[in-house]
Order: structure tokens, then sequence, then C-alpha cells
């Protein structure tokens, strides 16, 4: 799975989902990551799990929604994040899909539910390789339709793995300090969900079996902790409210955000909104407004600059965006999106003067995430305008390798092989590539049938 959900920067397809009713989609934002790599890695650590093995995925998504899949694969929808009150109850719900992964529920599955799961997979995948094929689109990666993800509804746990999950998140919550009642807070605000049937209700509890009897048991075990009273401090109350401003200004119409955060509304998470709701409504000048006061509020918030440079680019001002996106990774040089945004807009300029430092902030970002294909695609260019054939064909190489594309992948390394230096890195990966990427018998018909058509 995280070879095929790679490398998408920033909220850059947010701009293509003009309602919250869109179809499910995988969206990057280091920011809102950050959040809740904050959020998960501690817990993680309390289940005696390795931070660097489990994947994070953000579902552009109204409805709310968990789930783990591949075995340590979590997946969180935004509506989940947009109806959570408080950052506990955030992380209980994160707790509570840990806990599926320490007990290893999904492995306890029959054989018959495994063979279910195959499709489900298949479709994620598909819909994943069908965002990212496209050189110029790998902007986002669709994953499915809404009757499509519904599949994932077999994923559904029995009541004893859901208590045993209750139980092992809040050992983890109170491992690492935190209350419990943010989860019992979750549960009880949709404890009407019970009542409906599972096509009425919302997926998380298709999946997750509600009962008034389990969220009664799991209250009176977080009343007998010693850390029930523990609250969130004040800055992560107010970072998570920033991440709803900001999620929820590029996922619902402009007016749904004007509705919900008024121009009387002065609050930071309110303005953050506004700022992508008047860029997203073609008001690029009150976007500038809006978000010039945020920069000047926190002149070393790294993402007010990289949505400024963002906004720009998208708005044909690329030469004006890179002093912004430059700012961004000067603030934090570690996230690989920020230097991917800024090699971006450094191509776009058409200025030759920038392909040596664009490619070097790409080849850090991969360094980084080594299956970002659209960094990979953002390289080939350099090299092709730098008049690098060979390396434009390895990377172009590598970019359908990291979608799983591997006929392509094929393809290029091979074309780019014979025309690299024998003996050096980039010889030793094309030959690395055409091994690993060696197609079957009919993939090998279907290249040959396709090469005899273009030749006409």
């Amino acid at each position: 799975m995280r070879a095929l959900i790679a490398a998408i920067t920033g909220f850059v397809l947010a701009s293509a989902l003009p309602a919250l009713a869109s179809a499910q989609t995988v969206i990057r934002d280091t920011e809102i990551e950050q959040m809740l790599r904050d959020y998960t890695d501690p817990l993680l650590v309390a289940a005696n799990l390795q931070p660097g093995d489990v994947d994070l995925y953000l579902i552009a998504d109204p409805e709310i929604n968990a789930f783990v899949t591949g075995g340590q694969n979590i997946f969180m929808h935004t509506g989940t994040i947009l109806e959570s009150e408080s950052p506990n109850m955030l992380k209980g719900v994160i707790a509570h899909e840990i806990g599926h992964i320490s007990g290893a529920h999904l492995a306890r599955m029959g054989d018959s539910q495994r063979s279910a799961m195959v499709p489900a997979y298949v479709s994620i995948g598909l819909g994943v390789l069908a965002a990212l094929a496209g050189e110029g689109g790998a902007a986002g990666a669709l994953i499915a339709s809404s009757q499509q993800f519904a599949m994932l509804s077999f994923l559904s746990y029995n009541r004893t793995q859901e208590s045993a999950a209750d139980q092992a998140g809040l050992q983890f919550l109170e491992a690492t300090g935190q209350s419990g009642m943010g989860l019992v807070e979750f549960f009880e605000r949709f404890a009407y969900q019970e009542a409906f049937s599972p096509a009425g209700r919302f997926p998380y509890f298709r999946s997750h079996p509600l009962s008034g009897e389990r969220v009664a048991a799991l209250r009176r075990r977080v009343e007998a902790s010693p850390y029930v009273d523990i609250t969130d401090p004040p800055e992560e109350v107010e970072r998570l409210r920033r991440m709803q401003g900001k999620i929820y200004g590029f996922l619902a119409r402009p007016q749904a955000v004007f509705l919900r955060y008024p121009e009387s509304d002065t609050s930071l998470e309110a303005r953050y909104a506004r700022s992508v709701a008047y860029y997203q409504n073609a008001q690029l000048a009150q976007a500038r407004i809006e978000l010039e006061t945020l920069i000047d509020e926190e002149p070393d918030n790294p993402f007010f600059h990289e949505l400024y440079g963002q906004m720009l680019f998208e708005s044909g001002h690329a030469d004006e965006a890179v002093p912004y996106h430059q700012q961004s990774v000067d603030l934090l040089p570690t996230a690989p999106l920020l230097r991917i945004n800024l090699a971006m807009a450094m191509i776009a300029t058409e200025e030759d003067q920038y392909l040596n430092v664009a490619r070097d902030h790409l080849q850090v970002a991969l360094d980084i995430e080594p299956d970002n294909a659209f960094a990979w695609y953002q390289l080939s260019i350099v090299h092709e305008r730098k008049g690098e054939t060979a390396l434009a064909q390895l990377a172009v190489a590598e970019q359908a390798y990291a979608i799983g594309n591997r006929p392509r992948a094929f393809q290029f390394a091979q074309r780019a092989q014979p025309q690299l230096q024998a003996g050096t890195p980039s010889w030793y990966r094309a030959s690395e590539l055409i091994a690993v990427s060696q197609p079957t018998e009919a993939e090998m018909r279907e290249m040959r049938r396709q090469r005899r058509q273009q030749d006409r």
C-alpha cells in the first residue's frame, strides 16, 4: 500500500474537490500529518510497535471513519478530525485503531474474510494507480467512489475484538499519561448509531459495532483511571482547531466556509479557513490579505508560507511563489513535501538558473520518501530540461515502479541503462529496476502491441 499511495504534494488536489461530498481521495499535507504523527507515535511506542513501521493515510471524506488495513496501515477520514471536539477524542480513536493492530485482529479473521479483502485492496490500488498514471496529473490519489469504499464494511470486528481494542487503547493512553475520556465521549456522542440499520450508520460504526453495554464498561474503566481528569493543553486544542479550519477551508464549498467562519470571527482558525475559501472562490486579493495577517502574526510558521506559495503557484504566478516556498523550506527543511513544492515552482518558472537547485531539493525529498512518484516525475522534467535524457528516463522508470507499473518501469530502465556510464550508481539502479520489473510474457506481448500501434 505504501508504494501505491505515495507522493502527493500539500493539498494540491483539494482545489479539485468543490464539496465535501466528493469522491474519496488520499491527500497529503505536512502540517496535518505532523499533528497526527504527534498524536500517534507515543501510542505506538506504548503498544511496543515501531512508529516507522506504521503508515498513516488521510482520506478526504466527510464521513466519520478510521480503519486499519494491510496489517499496519491506519486510514483516517477528514470527517473524523472535523468532528473531534478535542485532541483527546481524536487520540482515543487512534488508540483504539492501534489496539486492533496490536491485537492482530485482521490477521485473526477467517480464511473466507481474508479472501474477501482482496477485491477491496485491488479497488484501492487501482484507484490510486489511475490517478498517478498520468505524468502531468500526479496531484492526488483517487481511491474509489463512495460505493466502492463501502466494500470495506466487511472489515467488521466482532464485539470481543472491539472490547479488546477498547481496553488496549485505554492502556496505551494511560501509559502516555492521557485520559481515555475522549474515547468514551466519542462513542457516547454517536450512541444513537446503534439504533440505525447497518446501511444507515456512519462507516466507522458499520465496521466497529457499538453497544451500550460496551460503552458503559469503557466508562467504568476510564473513571477508575488515575488519568481520568487529565485535559488537553490549550496549545493542543488550538492546534486541532486550526487544522479543522484548514481542512474545512479546502474541502467545503466557499459559501459553507464563510457561514461557519464569518468575518466577525477573528480567531486564527477562522482566518486560516477563510484565506483558503477566498482563494477557492477566485478572490485571490482577499485571500492574500487574510494570509498576510497570519504571516505577520506567526512569521516563523512554515505552513502559512507554504499556503501562500501554493496559492500563487496555482494562480499562475510561479515566480512569485518561489520565495514563499523557499521560506517554508528554510523554516522546516526536513519536510519532503515542502521541498517538492519549492522544486515544482522553480521548474514552472522555466528559468534554467533554478534547475540544479530544484534537482537538489527533489533528491533530498526522495532520500526521505524514495517511493514518492510525483517527486520522480518532477525530477524527470529537470533532467530532460538539462539535456540528461538517460537520467530523465531513469526517473520515469522510478516513478513507474513507485506506483506499481512494472512494465513501464522495465521499459524506461532498459532505455536508460545503455546510455549511463557502467559502474555508476545510476547504472546500477537501472540494472536493479530491470531485474525487479521484468514483465511477464503477457505483459511483454502487450508492450509489443503498443509499440506496433505507436509505429503506425
